[in-house]
C-alpha cells in the first residue's frame, strides 16, 4: 500500500496555501474537498504519471 502524497494548493476563495492529500495509485482523480480556513468546497482534479504528482488544479465548486 502506498502512502499518500501531500500536496500544496491554493484555495481560491480566500486564497490560503493548504496541504491535501493525494493517493498516488489513482492517475487521474477529481473530488471536492472543503477548504481547512474558509470551509468552501473546492474541486480538485490530479493527474499523476507513475505515481508522481503531475498537476494539481483546485477550482470554486460552482464555477
Amino acid at each position: 500500500m502506498s502512502a499518500l502524497e501531500s500536496v500544496l494548493i491554493q484555495c481560491p476563495y480566500c486564497w490560503e496555501t493548504l496541504d491535501v492529500s493525494v493517493d498516488p495509485t489513482v492517475p487521474e482523480q477529481e473530488y471536492v474537498e472543503d477548504c481547512q480556513v474558509c470551509c468552501q468546497p473546492i474541486v480538485l482534479t490530479v493527474q499523476l504519471e507513475e505515481g508522481r504528482v503531475v498537476s494539481v488544479d483546485a477550482r470554486p465548486e460552482n464555477e
